[in-house]
């Protein structure tokens, strides 16, 4: 996944994640504040996947170039996951691995270049490690997005760094469009990468493991794949080269979900396919669209790995607009509803951000309106924007009126239900105290779960809260991590002086399960 704009200043970044105006729209500072009590609000819903995509590949994101200092890349970082946590985002997804590299330090691939603008130079710090932190201190998901094949972004081994396993193992690396790419078909390859990339999952406390749309490459107009010796070698149960690449594919993504399961069987592994599986016209199965089909451009047999469970969430590409004749929104978003639909694997839609910035998306409105069109398809549990600096840019205020339409409460992350998972005891509310700033909420916790986050609800007036005023997000004020502290302690720096407010907490394990809900305060 790319975009066409350019990189966003720094200063600007760091201004936006403050709460500042932005470029073609404004974020409102006061989003805290809790409207009026309404019945259960789909405009405000209790719980929504909502991520952003940071990109490091060609420094699209983060970091914004190659040769920042230790310190200019922690502030921009962070002034993204403030970004997100200032739109109510509950999530990032941040790649780590674009090509055949890394951002920790890994013992099967070198550092990345996008870090320091060398292959194979330690940057001075763990990135992974210092993201993971970060995103933590906000509540914000950690999906870690890796690339599988991709070695390079140009096609020339000798550019690579002497001990890359790509000049290692020449016989692993094709060209292809002028990039180099391991080749799916070869088991030894295929092993590989999982292991490189299953290094993160085992040492890291990530929250997912997050593949795009790059498996075989986007076809180039009169080249093929330089793959048939490979096919002669490993090819011999298929008659048909194409069924043989799916099912490289196909093996990739059951075995990397196994693995990461058999680790951590809590991580969730998602996909994010081009939106397009198959059309109607090329199988019965397909949607009514007419654009290019992941199953036959890139190997990809997106609907299979729903209907096998092989994912706990897909993120379909849904990159066109409402009403576009080759590929529909409309269309699509009801057709992968209902591939979803009775499966255990989560439904969550990728969306142009960039179309926004480019000016391919005429109406300021178009995203927006993708949301309230998800509303009539119960199985879509969320959205993920291309790209960060295209949030920030929020061009002609695309992204101000997702915010202001669907974004204006935070939500919490929805529950997978096979992961496993409990819910912790409920909190033990001890005050609400009126200091300086604000309203001071403490609480403590007990039982055998150890919550990893809080929700702190609000109510006006002073009342008897129920189940039903915590049924949407009306009354959700903010998520927090537990910190560990005995006990917890949060500030309503919101909280109007001289009105009564009734607080109540509940706590969630690291999938999101909900307690029952503390006994009311007072403040």
């Amino acid at each position: 996944m790319t975009s066409a704009a350019g990189p966003i200043d720094r200063r600007t970044l760091l201004r936006l994640s403050g709460g500042a105006a932005v470029a073609g729209g404004a974020f409102a500072a006061g989003l805290t504040t809790v409207p009026a009590h309404a019945d259960t609000d789909q405009g405000r819903p209790k719980r929504q996947f909502r991520a952003m995509w940071i990109s490091s590949v060609v420094n699209i994101d983060w970091p914004s170039a190659p040769a920042l200092s230790v310190e200019e890349q922690r502030e921009e970082f962070i002034a993204w996951l403030d970004l997100a946590r200032g739109l109510n985002l509950n999530a990032v997804i941040c790649q780590i691995r674009p090509a055949a590299d890394a951002f920790w330090p890994s013992p099967h691939e070198p550092w990345s270049q996008y870090l320091t603008g060398n292959q194979g130079e330690d940057p001075g710090y763990d990135p992974l490690a210092f993201q993971l932190s970060e995103a933590r201190k906000r509540n914000l998901e950690f999906h870690a997005w890796f690339n599988p094949y991709r070695v390079s972004m140009q096609d020339d081994p000798d550019q690579l760094v002497a001990d890359h396993p790509a000049r290692v193992h020449p016989d692993w690396v094709f060209g292809y469009g002028g990039k180099l790419y391991y080749n799916p078909g070869i088991p030894q390859v295929r092993e590989f990468v999982q292991e490189a990339m299953l290094d993160a999952v085992a040492r890291y406390d990530i929250d997912g493991v997050h593949f795009d749309d790059y498996f075989y490459p986007y076809p180039v107009e009169d080249q093929d794949y330089p793959d048939a010796d490979t096919f002669a070698e490993h090819g011999a149960d298929f008659d048909d080269i194409a069924d043989w690449r799916r099912n490289n594919i196909d093996l990739l993504i059951q075995e990397m979900g196994s693995q990461i399961h058999r680790i951590k069987p809590w991580v969730k592994f998602g996909v994010s396919p081009f939106g397009i599986w198959r059309n109607a016209s090329s199988d019965p199965l397909g949607s009514q669209t007419a654009g290019t089909e992941s199953y036959t451009a890139i190997s990809a047999d997106t609907r299979k790995w729903v209907t096998e469970g092989w994912l706990d969430y897909i993120n379909p590409q849904i990159y066109w607009e409402l009403g576009l004749e080759v590929a529909d929104y409309a269309a699509l978003v009801p057709w992968w509803a209902d591939v979803v639909a009775d499966t255990d694997v989560a439904l969550y839609i990728g969306q142009a951000a960039y179309k926004s910035t480019s000016g391919a998306f005429t109406d300021p409105d178009e995203l927006a309106n993708h949301l309230t069109f998800n509303r009539d398809h119960p199985e879509v549990d969320g959205d993920v924007w291309f790209s960060a600096k295209d949030v920030g840019e929020d061009a002609d205020g695309a992204i101000s009126s997702v915010v202001s339409r669907h974004y204006s409460r935070p939500a919490l992350i929805p529950v997978i239900e096979h992961l496993g998972g409990r819910a912790p005891q409920a909190p033990v509310a001890m005050h609400a105290r009126r200091i300086s700033g604000g309203t001071q909420i403490v609480w403590g916790h007990r039982g055998a779960v150890t919550p990893a986050s809080y929700a702190i609800w609000r109510l006006d007036g002073r009342r008897l809260p129920t189940t039903a005023d915590l049924a949407d997000a009306n009354f959700l004020l903010a998520t927090v991590r537990a910190s560990g502290a005995r006990p917890e302690r949060w500030l309503d720096t919101t909280a109007v002086p001289g009105r009564d407010y009734t607080y109540v907490v509940t706590a969630y394990d690291r999938l999101g399960h909900e307690s029952e809900m503390s006994r009311a305060l007072y403040g």
